[in-house]
């Protein structure tokens, strides 16, 4: 991957994981496109975290409320002294109950979503999330809010997560277009969607980061074994083998 390439690719990365669209999809169908070669697991890192650290530059006040509802819940083993922070602390568990869905896809399906790589799969995946956001604006109710989801709702959001890890369906439009049919308004849904996915892409940057950090340590390992004193040498072309 050259200079230009990376500034394409983070450039498309950057404007469309924000987007309902799925990035991940197009960082697979422009480089087939434009015959470019596959980018490598190190720019994978580096985009998730970009990702990441926009997230949670936008959204660390809500986090921050949200840890100090949750540590504040624990320690009183009561949600129900502070109406607001009671609110807080639930939507906290309710994140993490609707994380668990795409943890587990991602953990005991990654070589099926990795067979479902190829461009024309991708392409035809990348219109499914129009259609669920079609059919989930079409469903618009908007009669609740972030309080009024149950454990129910967040685990419909999150197989909705799940669902996205497909390559070609995004992530943001998928779990928006399930915030809207659970009876959300677009503005809430998004929100809960955002900080949903944050854990997941913290999750998904940390795994990429420690397999290319062994992958590395593995290609290093075996340059020292190979050139180390004691290590056996192939004879040189130049130089004829023993007993020939």
């Amino acid at each position: 991957m050259d200079l230009i390439e990376a500034i394409v690719l983070g450039i498309l990365q950057g404007a469309t994981e924000f987007l309902p669209v799925s990035s991940s999809g197009h960082l697979v169908l422009v480089p087939w496109y434009l015959g470019w070669d596959e980018p490598p697991l190190t720019f994978d890192v580096v985009v998730h975290l970009g990702t990441l650290t926009a997230v949670l530059v936008y959204f660390w006040r809500d986090w921050l409320t949200l840890i100090r509802a949750g540590w504040t819940a624990l320690k009183t083993r009561s949600l129900h002294r502070n109406p607001d922070q009671d609110l807080d602390a639930r939507l906290l568990v309710l994140l993490m109950v609707g994380t668990l869905p795409a943890a587990l896809a991602g953990l005991l399906l990654e070589s099926v979503f990795d067979q479902l790589s190829e461009p024309p799969v991708v392409a035809a995946l990348l219109l499914v999330t129009a259609g669920l956001l079609v059919f989930s604006e079409r469903r618009l109710t908007a009669n609740r809010s972030l309080g009024d989801l149950t454990l129910r709702d967040a685990l419909t959001i999150g197989a909705a997560q799940a669902f996205a890890i497909l390559p070609g369906i995004s992530r943001s439009g998928s779990t928006i277009a399930a915030g809207i049919a659970r009876g959300l308004p677009r503005a809430s849904a998004a929100r809960y969607s955002f900080l949903l996915g944050t854990p997941i892409i913290l999750g998904a940057g940390g795994k990429q980061m420690l397999t290319c950090c062994s992958a590395s340590s593995r290609s290093e390992t075996g340059w020292r074994s190979r050139w180390s004193p004691g290590s056996p040498r192939r004879p040189s072309s130049a130089t004829p083998a023993s007993g020939s």
